[in-house]
């Protein structure tokens, strides 16, 4: 789904059944839809730990692509944070390729505070026997070797095949070069039963034509990939999923800070043809 600069949140991509990773996945992939959305971000709840006063901001989410020449996300989000003394602007830009043929992806995230930039991570990286191989360029170079993991498109139909197929719990293992680029994440997902929009939902009329469409209601928590024994997630995501891995109704919790995104406008694009 989505990544975000304070701790973790949609680019797009949530989870992986069992660690081992084949191409199984490869060949749904023409049911994504390409899409713009953009969200409107609230602060639901916050601790007095946090330091957060209030918060609001916006989220936009551009998927674009084919099986045969790949996919691309450009993602923004933008918030702004009261701290009750002072006022800043965070600002996350993210780019990323994704092949599912060669299995492959690349990766660009900026983060900005008060229109400063305060960290670029770039790298690529790619599957190979043994793992995920990534090749880093920014803030450092480095060569990495990590476990074998999901990019996050392959994420995304999982998510979707293991919905079709009724799998209402499982963990994952996910690689989408946020944060510092360094590390995967490992995931536990709950997806509930397909249902369709209540009545007077608001969210739901924002969705155009999938206004009157069933959805799976589905929530992950993500957890730092290590063998010590926590047991907290970073970081939790809800949302509405669509077969077409459109997606609405937001809810991310940071641990000290939950924010809400509602879907305030949806664009659909031309489905791009193989050749």
């Amino acid at each position: 789904m989505f990544r975000s600069a304070f701790v973790v949140a949609i680019t797009a991509g949530t989870c992986l059944a069992g660690s081992g990773v084949t191409s199984a996945f490869a060949s749904p992939a023409s049911g994504l839809a390409p899409h713009r959305a953009v969200y409107d971000l609230q602060l639901k709840d916050a601790t007095e730990r946090s330091g957060i006063a209030g918060m609001y901001g916006r989220m936009v989410y551009e998927f674009n692509g084919s099986p045969c020449d790949g996919y691309t996300v450009s993602f923004r989000f933008v918030t702004q944070v009261n701290t009750g003394e002072e006022t800043r602007l965070t600002d996350q830009q993210t780019t990323t390729y994704e092949d599912l043929k060669s299995r492959s992806f690349r990766f660009l995230t900026r983060s900005f505070t008060d229109e400063k930039l305060d960290k670029e991570v770039r790298g690529t990286a790619r599957d190979d026997k043994t793992g995920v191989s990534v090749d880093l360029t920014s803030p450092d170079a480095r060569k990495l070797e990590l476990a074998e993991s999901r990019f996050p498109t392959e994420h995304m139909l999982e998510v979707i095949e293991h919905a079709k197929k009724g799998d209402r719990f499982f963990e994952s293992r996910l690689y989408d070069g946020s944060d510092a680029g360094d590390k995967t994440l490992m995931t536990t997902s709950v997806v509930g039963k397909k249902e369709m929009p209540k009545a007077g939902d608001p969210d739901a009329d924002k969705a155009g034509k999938f206004a009157k469409q069933a959805f799976w209601p589905v929530s992950i928590a993500y957890y730092n990939d290590t063998n010590d024994g926590d047991a907290l997630p970073v970081y939790r995501m809800a949302f509405k999923l669509y077969e077409n891995g459109v997606t609405r109704d937001l809810t991310m919790d940071y641990g000290e800070f939950v924010l809400t995104g509602k879907l305030a406008k949806l664009e659909m694009f031309k489905p791009q043809e193989c050749k």
